[in-house]
Formats: structure tokens, C-alpha cells, sequence
């Protein structure tokens, strides 16, 4: 063996030789005493736990509501009506504004540069149908053949209405998969015939689920979007009215798609301008802008791992105060111990050495049980819960690395200590 071989291979002997039997030596003490260790684990058990659930709550959470903004679509812009039922509020609102029309729709047409696909929207809720649905009643949108473009809606079964039946506002609807499970189940619709109040519509397609909101995000009103019926515009505008009609705008909606994703914050600008002075500044619109809406989810995401990982950090901080306790009172038990071996001439770093694995073993075993005990509690919580929860490699790693640093830092102390006593007294204390 050459002397390069040797020397390089030393210092990796001389690190087995210091750490292994260390190693050793805090494992049989762990074992030694089984119930004393289990309990100083708890603490970061239940911390490194603490940590996985709450982010995989957080993530299977961010995930939802981020793939609901991106099925918005970053290269769209929509324009929402602010319409109220109540009469006087609707007076007030209609001395200054005529709310959105068709004239505001034609006037973005011709100020928005770059618009690849557009539609107005009427919302309609009717209050009966035929066949009965077995849950809430569906929500009918009539909006223009280019709506499926701006939604990116699928269409599983028949077609959707073309320009065509847009023209001659025809009594025809596309279901969405909500509304189709609510009134025919799981038969075949297509070819057969809904009745929304008064009015018969022919059933021509079925459209694909779609990911719905639980909750408002930022302007966007929480709807299911699976339990809708699309109709034509015109069919929707001269087929379908009811009390409510008078209360409501000409139309309640514009969806624009624009080529370009970089022009969307512009146009949304010129949008506003043109609705502010059409509106007389009454605020009876909002703008959502779902490439905006993605960018500020993730400054929040962010922001919510960093508080996560705070408060859940509170746990495990607890956690590294119980194990340099228990190594404080383990010092007190194995005081003749530390005087022996200081005796036969282990050095300072060798006693430090010697607790801190011991404490670093403590929450390197912890922190494992409480990644499984996490990964257990999330799946757990999504069963009962029905929530969507996500164990990253991110938030284990983080967990992970977060309790063994615990144990490092909390076992540095009673390792000082333990390293400074003097070696005659040591071996005299009883």
C-alpha cells in the first residue's frame, strides 16, 4: 500500500474508531432505559409531527385553490357584475349607472388590443326543473360558442352549441357534470330534454368536471362549477326570465382571452377605465384577473409555510428542552461513569462527543416516529375530514432536519457540563 494510500485512509479510521464506539454506547444506554426515552421522544414525536401535518394540510390546500385560479386561466380577464335584489339599492345604483351591457361588452371589444376569444355572460337561476334534481338546482350560464376556449371546457359526451344555434337563440344546453349527475344520474343524457321553468331544452353534450372553489378567493365568488347548464346567449336572453329579471343587468359577465399573457394587467387597466367613466364611477363591477390572483396565492404560500413551520417549531422546541433535562439528570446518574473514564484519559471532546450523540440519537429516533406519526395523521385527517392533504419531501426533510438540530443544540450544554467535571470528584460523588 502506498504512503498516499495510507495517509488518506487514516483520518476515515480514526472517525470510526472515535464515533462508532460512541454510537454504540448511546444506543445501549438508550435501550437501557426504554420508558425514560420514549418519554423524552415525545416531545419531538409530537413536534416533527406537528410540523408534516400542518404543512401537508397547508399544501393539499395551496394545491386546490392554485389549480383553481390556473383553470381560470393566466391569460384571461373577467368582468363580474355587482347586481343586488333589493329594490331600493338597485334604484340608487341605477340613478347613476345602467350596470353592464352589451354596449360596455362592444366598447372593451374595440379598446382591448390582442383579444383572442371573448363572451358575455347571463346568469340565470331557474326555480324548478324537469327532472327533478337531486341536489341544489343548477345555475345556467348562456354565453357564446367561444366560451369553451376561454374556460377550457372538455366536452365528454355529444358536442357543444356552435354559432349557429347562437344565432337563432335555439333551445339547446350542455350539462355540466354536476348537473348531469343531479337530474339524469348515471344515464345517457344527450338527446334528451330539460325543462328550465317554462321552457323545454334539448340536451346536446356533456361537459368534463372542473376543479370548484369551497370558498371567495379575492372577488371570485364560490360556486359549483360542475352543477351549471350551458345555453346559448340569445337563448338564455329571450327564453328565460323570472321575478328577479328587473333587478338584474343586461348581462352579468365578460370573459376575454387575450394572446398575449404579459398584456393582461394592461388590459385590465383599460378595462377598469373604460367602466369607470361608462359607470359613472358607481363600483357596481368588479375585475379579476387570475394571472394576478396566482401570483399573490404564491406570496401567500410562502408566507403560510414560514408561519407553519413557526408555530409547529414551538413543539419541537419544547421537545429540546425535555432532552437537555433528561441529559442533565443522566449526567447526575452516570457522574462516576464520566470520572472512570476521565480517569483512563478520555479527553474533553471525548465526553462531549459521548452526549452529544446520545441527545442527537434521541431526536434522530424522535424525529423518524413523528414523520410516520405525521404521514399517518395527514391521511387520517383527509379521511375524516375529506380534505386534500400532500406530504412533501420538502416538509419531511424540513421536519426532519429542524429535530435533529434540536437535539444537537439542546444536547451541546449538558455535554459542556458533563466534559468540565472534575474527574476525582466524579469518581467520589455518590
Amino acid at each position: 500500500m502506498s504512503p498516499l494510500t495510507t495517509t488518506g485512509s487514516a483520518p476515515i479510521v480514526q472517525i470510526r474508531q472515535q464515533w462508532i464506539p460512541d454510537l454504540r454506547l448511546g444506543l445501549q444506554n438508550l435501550l437501557t432505559h426504554r420508558l425514560r426515552s420514549l418519554l423524552t421522544m415525545l416531545g419531538m414525536i409530537f413536534g416533527v409531527a406537528a410540523v408534516v401535518t400542518m404543512l401537508s394540510i397547508g399544501a393539499g390546500a395551496r394545491q386546490r385553490v392554485m389549480a383553481f385560479i390556473e383553470q381560470m386561466g393566466v391569460r384571461n380577464l373577467i368582468v363580474e357584475a355587482k347586481e343586488s335584489t333589493d329594490f331600493q339599492a338597485h334604484q340608487k345604483i341605477r340613478k347613476i349607472s345602467p350596470g353592464l351591457t352589451f354596449q360596455d361588452y362592444r366598447v372593451i371589444r374595440d379598446n382591448v388590443s390582442d383579444i383572442a376569444a371573448s363572451t358575455p355572460r347571463k346568469r340565470f337561476v331557474p326555480t324548478k326543473t324537469i327532472p327533478k334534481p337531486q341536489q341544489e338546482l343548477p345555475t345556467i350560464y348562456g354565453v357564446n360558442p367561444t366560451y369553451t376556449t376561454i374556460a377550457a371546457l372538455h366536452v365528454m359526451e355529444g358536442r357543444f352549441f356552435n354559432q349557429e344555434d347562437e344565432d337563432r337563440a335555439a333551445p339547446l344546453c350542455v350539462l355540466g357534470a354536476g348537473a348531469k349527475s343531479s337530474l339524469f344520474g348515471v344515464s345517457n343524457p344527450v338527446g334528451q330534454h330539460v325543462k328550465l321553468d317554462e321552457q323545454w331544452f334539448r340536451v346536446i353534450g356533456v361537459v368534463g368536471p372542473q376543479l370548484t372553489s369551497q370558498t371567495d378567493i379575492a372577488g371570485v365568488p364560490s360556486q359549483d362549477l360542475n352543477n351549471i347548464i350551458y345555453v346559448p346567449l340569445n337563448s338564455a336572453l329571450f327564453r328565460l326570465q323570472n321575478t328577479y329579471s328587473f333587478f338584474r343587468d343586461e348581462i352579468d359577465g365578460v370573459y376575454l382571452n387575450l394572446r398575449d399573457p404579459d398584456a393582461i394587467v394592461r388590459a385590465s387597466q383599460v378595462v377598469r377605465a373604460l367602466l369607470d367613466a361608462s359607470h359613472h364611477g358607481a363600483g357596481d363591477f368588479s375585475i379579476i384577473v387570475p394571472a394576478e390572483l396566482l401570483a399573490e396565492q404564491r406570496r401567500t404560500e410562502r408566507l403560510f409555510n414560514a408561519v407553519m413551520v413557526a408555530i409547529a417549531s414551538i413543539s419541537l422546541l419544547v421537545g429540546g428542552i425535555g432532552i437537555m433535562n433528561i441529559m442533565l439528570a443522566s449526567i447526575l446518574e452516570r457522574t462516576r461513569e464520566i470520572g472512570l473514564r476521565r480517569a483512563v484519559g478520555a479527553r474533553h471532546s471525548d465526553i462531549v462527543r459521548q452526549f452529544v450523540v446520545e441527545a442527537t440519537m434521541i431526536s434522530f429516533v424522535g424525529g423518524t416516529f413523528g414523520i410516520v406519526f405525521g404521514f399517518g395523521m395527514s391521511r387520517l385527517i383527509a379521511w375524516l375530514a375529506g380534505w386534500s392533504t400532500i406530504v412533501t419531501a420538502t416538509s419531511i426533510l424540513l421536519a426532519f432536519l429542524v429535530s435533529i438540530s434540536v437535539g444537537l443544540i439542546f444536547g451541546i450544554y449538558p455535554a459542556v457540563k458533563a466534559a468540565r467535571l472534575d474527574p476525582v470528584e466524579a469518581i467520589r460523588y455518590e
